[in-house]
């Protein structure tokens, strides 16, 4: 498995206290992602300049002799194979692997440590990305949790064949469904993918006994419009247990920089309290009255 980041006590990624795995690669490249370094599923070394002194141990340790430096800091050439001799000699961490290879049985071991603090109603979440792009391993990393009694989350875009999601289904115990757009057209032009898949895949999974949590970012310009909720809500109506109104955050701003890439949403503002509540009303109003937002709001104007 190609693995992101593991992140432990989470309250964000299902019930309970979670350990989160976040995996590498997304079919979708949605303009607003907040984990913009999860879309490659290759791996990759990324530069940390507050951390890096410039001492210069990883250009001479490279065996491609692929870094090189300027006045904006340590570059990886494209032909990096993403060995890690790098980060490994670094003596400040300044350069991370973002992609390191698990095997199913090394990552089961990883994560079964964190039992102790999940409680009754914790587990192991497996992110993205988008996890169903290595499914075939998620399936066998949740086999192993329910063998043991761990519960699993599933965090998915939805954007795969059926019969993934059926391979998954009977291991799964919650799904973290995320359904961004109504309009296809509007879908394709933030993401670069079509919903038809999204949405076909989640009307199977509602009528399954499955436990979901759709989930809905509210991006400004975007996604925060009465007509994508309402048309949202026609959708996911009260066949789910929640679901909740994400909303906009700009923390991600450094790891475009990083990664040297321009945001689409640099400098853009966070949502305002009254808008995430009225756009939560509209949603109760137009059938799904188990809708409810989330996250920091702007304080002013």
């Amino acid at each position: 498995m190609k693995v992101l980041d593991i992140q432990r006590m989470s309250t964000e990624d299902g019930p309970g206290l979670r350990t989160t795995v976040f995996l590498k690669g997304c079919p979708l490249a949605c303009t607003w992602c907040h984990n913009p370094e999860s879309i490659e599923p290759r791996s990759h070394v990324e530069w940390k300049g507050v951390l890096c002194i410039g001492c210069g141990i990883c250009g001479t340790v490279c065996p491609q002799h692929g870094i090189t430096f300027d006045e904006n800091g340590v570059h990886t050439a494209d032909f990096c194979n993403a060995c890690g001799t790098c980060t490994r000699e670094c003596p400040t961490q300044a350069l991370e692997l973002k992609g390191v290879n698990y095997t199913v049985d090394d990552l089961y071991k990883v994560v079964i440590k964190d039992r102790a603090f999940w409680g009754k109603d914790g587990g192991v979440t497996v992110s993205g990305g988008e996890a169903t792009l290595q499914w075939q391993d998620v399936l066998a990393l949740f086999q192993k949790c329910k063998e043991d009694g761990v519960h699993t989350a599933l965090d998915t875009c939805g954007f795969n064949q059926r019969e993934v999601f059926e391979q998954l289904l009977p291991y799964t115990d919650i799904f973290l469904y995320d359904l961004k757009l109504f309009d296809d057209e509007e879908h394709i032009k933030y993401t670069g993918q079509s919903n038809k898949v999204i949405f076909e895949n989640f009307e199977w999974l509602a009528e399954t006994d499955a436990r979901i949590w759709v989930r809905t970012p509210i991006i400004p310009g975007a996604t925060d419009t009465d007509e994508n909720i309402k048309g949202l809500a026609g959708i996911v109506r009260d066949r789910v247990e929640k679901w909740e109104l994400c909303a906009f955050n700009n923390l991600c701003q450094d790891k475009y920089d990083r990664l040297g890439k321009e945001w689409d949403f640099k400098g853009t503002g966070l949502m305002h309290k009254e808008r995430m509540e009225e756009l939560t009303r509209i949603a109760h109003e137009n059938g799904s009255s188990v809708a409810v937002w989330s996250g920091a709001t702007a304080l002013t104007d």
